[in-house]
């Protein structure tokens, strides 16, 4: 018998995470009936929208979220073992499936790319910012697009897509090994917003003409002052707002109205699960694509051990990551 480790949401969050928020629990498997594969997981993802999506839990139940797991016995030909998959099991080492839920990494899905990389750059991340860029934002060749928390799992890649579109792209992350990062990226400005002197002025000398797009992971009173820079018919994704998903007090403030009205802006949230079928699969090939040939670079902070998932979680939120946070179970 399998004896499958979960991490559950022990307490609901108030304010930041702590180890007492969370249980490890450990569950003896059933045998598998037919249809149904067992599951081990090799790497699960910890990200800033689990700090949100945890308050539709109730205590006691599994966290959420997707890993890249292997079959290792399977009573389902669609499914035989050896396969690897990327699924949202949540938490946990272990789980048995009827194959629903399940897909499959692509068949031309390169030897040299590490298989992780289905939970970042070529997953659910990557999407983010294809389809916040592209779609959300419609970003053309020509503009200039600001991305906050450059340095994250997805901003990373949202600036990358942009130079490859043509695009004048400016970030800010929060240390200076990550603005390094950033430039080897191919940024044309980065910088670290805790140590300039004026964010505003930052935003200004970076570009004096304003941004034509700003792909927002932030929020609150950074985003204020980027949108207050905004050109005419300026347009921003809102992806995330991790600034703030810890808070306690009252929401800060949004942005000026006026603003908004006079310079035209258009704001718009979104997930990406909007996108599926054929259009999501063209996005997977380019990303996919675009990392084999190294026009888009990918960094992963690893942590080993299933037992610190909620330490990677909690680092995550802190910003200690470059790039995608993994755990390697």
């Amino acid at each position: 018998m399998v004896q499958a480790k979960s991490w559950t949401l022990k307490k609901h969050f108030e304010g930041f995470p702590t180890d007492g928020n969370f249980e490890l629990k450990t569950t003896e498997l059933p045998p598998l009936n037919n249809g149904e594969v067992l599951l081990e997981a090799l790497f699960l993802s910890v990200d800033p929208y689990m700090r949100v999506a945890a308050k539709k839990l109730k205590e006691g139940d599994r966290m959420m979220g997707e890993q890249v797991a292997r079959v290792v016995e399977s009573k389902n030909s669609a499914f035989p073992k050896g396969t690897i998959v990327a699924a949202l099991l949540g938490w946990t080492s272990h789980s048995i499936s009827d194959g629903n839920g399940l897909t499959k990494l692509p068949v031309e899905w390169p030897d040299k790319l590490p298989l992780s990389l289905a939970l970042g750059t070529v997953g659910m991340p990557g999407l983010t910012a294809y389809f916040g860029l592209l779609d959300i934002c419609g970003v053309k060749g020509g503009e200039t697009v600001m991305v906050s928390a450059a340095a994250g799992a997805v901003g990373s890649v949202v600036g990358q897509i942009a130079k490859l579109k043509g695009c004048k792209v400016v970030g800010t992350a929060g240390s200076d090994e990550k603005v390094a990062y950033l430039k080897k990226l191919g940024f044309d400005v980065a910088f670290n917003y805790k140590t300039v002197k004026s964010l505003e002025e930052a935003l200004r000398t970076a570009s004096p003409d304003g941004y034509d797009c700003y792909f927002d992971n932030v929020g609150g009173e950074f985003s204020n002052a980027v949108i207050l820079q905004m050109k005419t018919f300026g347009r921003i994704a809102i992806c995330g707002a991790i600034s703030q998903y810890n808070r306690t007090g009252p929401c800060p403030q949004g942005p000026a109205p006026e603003v908004v009205i006079y310079q035209q802006l258009r704001m718009e949230g979104f997930i990406v699960n909007r996108w599926q079928g054929e259009v999501r699969q063209k996005a997977l090939t380019e990303l996919m694509n675009w990392v084999s040939e190294g026009k888009v670079q990918y960094h992963e902070h690893v942590t080993e051990g299933f037992e610190k998932m909620p330490a990677a979680f909690m680092g995550m939120l802190k910003g200690e990551n470059l790039g995608k946070t993994i755990v390697k179970a």
